[in-house]
């Protein structure tokens, strides 16, 4: 038996560094943006999104003057609409995603980025599923971050049927707000693991969101390889009612960086 006793150790070291590993993975850079050419939007990474029926969405835009890429920041930006002749909407809003580009499946997703303060100013960054068999919520959207209005804090969320249809938000708690700084820079982060979803807001953790044993379907519908939303939307039911004299506004983004774990 004495011959067995170092691999038995060996085995619970590798088990218990495997388990520290898993608690605190190390990183490796595998795609970023850091915005650095001056009037130009990478194409090969990013597409403008289409306008839909969404409160998100409906006010969408491909009018040049809502992009901007300079001094090392991508610019996206909502204001009135001032050629009603060209396009009815009241306003028109700029945003970015990498459907059918870039995915992730597992990994950190991590953005940097000064938002704008005004009533009905809902600027998000966000994640949804690249698969066409399944409709939302049941295919699963993580919120990195959301900011309504002039709150001097982020909103970040897990939407799913479990947390939409069965309402079910607080087993386990799906959502959480933090603190930012609403006139400077701050990073929002989300870890996407197989076990579960960490997000954070200036490296510090804000919630957990882990897969659970449950008999309710759709509890983690996480594990399809998800691409990365970044829009300036206006108004909507929950951000409310538009005051005009404070548009224009920017969001400025310095960067978006994606990790795998090593």
């Amino acid at each position: 038996m004495k011959n067995f006793k170092p691999a038995i150790l060996l085995i619970c070291i590798f088990m218990l560094c495997s388990n520290i590993s898993a608690k605190n993975p190390k990183w490796k850079l595998v795609w970023k943006d850091d915005f650095k050419k001056n009037g130009v939007i990478d194409k090969t990474k990013w597409s403008k999104i289409p306008r839909g029926t969404a409160d998100w969405s409906n006010y969408m835009s491909s009018d040049e003057s809502l992009y901007d890429v300079k001094k090392g920041n991508l610019i996206l930006r909502g204001k009135v609409n001032d050629n009603l002749e060209q396009d009815s909407v009241p306003y028109i809003t700029g945003g970015i995603f990498t459907k059918d580009k870039f995915t992730i499946k597992y990994g950190k997703v991590e953005i940097k980025a000064k938002l704008p303060n005004a009533k009905g100013c809902w600027p998000a960054f966000w994640m949804l599923p690249n698969i066409k068999d399944r409709k939302w919520p049941y295919d699963g959207e993580i919120d990195i971050m959301e900011h309504l209005n002039h709150d001097d804090i982020a909103y970040q969320t897990v939407h799913s049927g479990y947390t939409i249809d069965l309402g079910i938000k607080d087993n386990p708690l799906s959502h959480a707000t933090a603190p930012m700084d609403k006139n400077g820079y701050n990073i929002y982060s989300v870890e996407k693991r197989p076990d579960k979803l960490v997000f954070a807001v200036n490296g510090k953790t804000t919630f957990e969101y882990p897969r659970i044993e449950t008999d309710k379907e759709g509890q983690y519908p996480f594990d399809d390889p998800f691409y990365i939303l970044i829009d300036m939307q206006l108004g909507g039911s929950w951000v409310g009612p538009i005051d005009d004299t404070e548009l224009p506004v920017e969001m400025l983004v310095d960067w978006i960086k994606v990790y795998e774990m090593k």
